[in-house]
């Protein structure tokens, strides 16, 4: 199943994720570096969109040049920290659609619960790409595809910053045709359920709540 595993390994991306790291990378400048580093994953998860090519007039010729053949892809964020990719990809395509996904993790038993759904209402006719900064356990990134593919038969891809193989194992396991995009596959997970070495709790980093 690691053939549906892209690590994202350009160095800019490994360069700026490490910055992301750091525990002394002040607020504005995490959030800079997330909105750069979301740019770069979206490139990379829409490099197999489907192009036609359509007749166009330059200013010195006409041409058959390559186009979009389908819709712009549509981002789905798990909420809230998924929020903080959205600037970056939305940077890259303007026209996506937005849907959002409120779902946390019970503390107790990490199983993710659902308090929100709201996405858009043509998705099986796009890609959906379904953000969320960190691939932990992978409950939630379980929980948020269960219910888009009640609303989908379109194509659904997973892309975050940072993955744990414990989290990789369970949303293949659980959703087996849906690629992902990261940066890194780091360690493991503690015994808090946290990514090690990671960059902590990714929703408090982006929104300065801790």
């Amino acid at each position: 199943m690691q053939d549906k595993v892209t690590v994202v390994d350009h160095p800019l991306v490994q360069h700026k994720l490490t910055l992301m790291r750091d525990k002394e990378t002040a607020l504005p400048e995490f959030r800079r570096l997330l909105r750069e580093i979301s740019l770069l994953l979206a490139y990379e998860v829409t490099r197999h969109l489907k192009l036609q090519s359509v007749s166009v007039e330059t200013p010195v010729a006409r041409a058959d040049l390559p186009l979009l053949a389908v819709a712009e892809p549509c981002f789905i964020t798990i909420l809230r920290a998924g929020n903080g990719l959205l600037d970056g990809m939305l940077d890259l395509i303007p026209a996506a659609s937005v849907g959002h996904v409120g779902l946390y993790r019970d503390p107790q038993t990490l199983e993710a619960v659902e308090y929100y759904y709201k996405v858009p209402t043509d998705m099986s006719q796009r890609l959906a790409i379904v953000v969320d900064p960190m691939l932990a356990t992978g409950h939630t990134a379980v929980a948020a595809l269960e219910l888009l593919k009640r609303d989908s038969t379109g194509d659904l891809s997973f892309v975050c910053l940072v993955a744990a193989p414990e989290g990789i194992a369970t949303l293949q396991a659980a959703h087996p045709e849906v690629p992902i995009y990261t940066a890194a596959v780091d360690e493991r997970l503690n015994d808090k359920g946290y990514i090690v070495p990671g960059l902590g709790d990714a929703g408090d980093r982006i929104f300065g709540t801790k």
